[in-house]
């Protein structure tokens, strides 16, 4: 079997996501430091217990996630579920790497963009005028389509039917859309400025209801995990490539 170091797989990385070009939320990169050589690779969504018992399982040598741990705000004692978070990795010498704004945002790899592969849309602009950096995305679907066939193929894409909340003076077409995988539901007022007919994120507050529905735009909420686990699963089956070691994506449900 193949391995890597863990310095050469940090480095590709930095060089292809390039981590330091964000003002992110928590530390991106290798967080948990464990083997230096890693043969086999877990990802997954999110870094709870079950994904570190499964890579156990799987005896990985590292974990890539997109929700990883230490953010900001968040108590930084290492007790209870942090804590035995933190000894599973320490433990098994498996180390933990996590990307969350460069992996929503990469053109390839990213979020965005692999959800706008599952869903037939081609990408235009971003979301964040001006921002060449921008989180979210605005495009174009090959032929406009209703609101409900609309429903039925984020349903059809991602395991699970989303939350659409139709607007007052509703658009019997959709063509053009922006998203924002995630909760970015905060992110509708940047879409109603994109001149959009749907706007497509992860979570919705209670607002937003009001928001789409007084604007005249159709919203999906379409999962917070469901729309995030193409990314660090595209990311994974590149590196298993590049540098031919193992690779196994595990998707723990989560409803939100």
């Amino acid at each position: 079997m193949s391995t890597v170091s863990r310095n050469e797989l940090m480095n590709y990385l930095t060089g292809l996501l390039s981590p330091a070009s964000f003002k992110d939320y928590c530390e991106n990169g290798l967080q948990v430091e464990g083997v230096d050589q890693i043969g086999t690779l877990v990802s997954g969504v999110t870094a709870c217990q079950a994904l570190l018992d499964r890579a156990v399982e799987l005896n990985a040598d590292a974990i890539l996630v997109h929700h990883g741990y230490f953010w900001k705000g968040e108590p930084q004692s290492l007790v209870g579920m942090k804590g035995r978070r933190i000894r599973t990795l320490i433990k098994n010498d498996i180390n933990l790497i996590a990307y969350h704004l460069p992996l929503d945002v990469h053109a390839e790899y990213g979020n965005n963009t692999q959800l706008a592969k599952l869903l037939g849309l081609t990408v235009t602009e971003g979301l964040e005028e001006g921002n060449p950096l921008s989180v979210g995305s605005v495009g174009e679907l090959s032929e406009p389509i209703t609101a409900q066939a609309f429903s039925e193929r984020l349903a059809s894409v991602l395991g699970r039917e989303p939350l659409h909340i139709a607007p007052d003076r509703e658009k019997e077409q959709i063509h053009r859309v922006a998203w924002c995988t995630g909760a970015a539901q905060s992110y509708i007022y940047k879409a109603i400025v994109a001149e959009v007919d749907a706007f497509v994120t992860g979570e919705i507050s209670e607002p937003t209801v009001h928001t789409a529905r007084e604007e005249g735009i159709h919203f999906y909420s379409a999962g917070h995990h469901a729309t995030e686990r193409y990314g660090v699963k595209a990311l994974g089956e590149h590196l298993a490539e590049t540098f031919g070691i193992q690779h196994h994506f595990v998707d723990v449900d989560n409803p939100v």
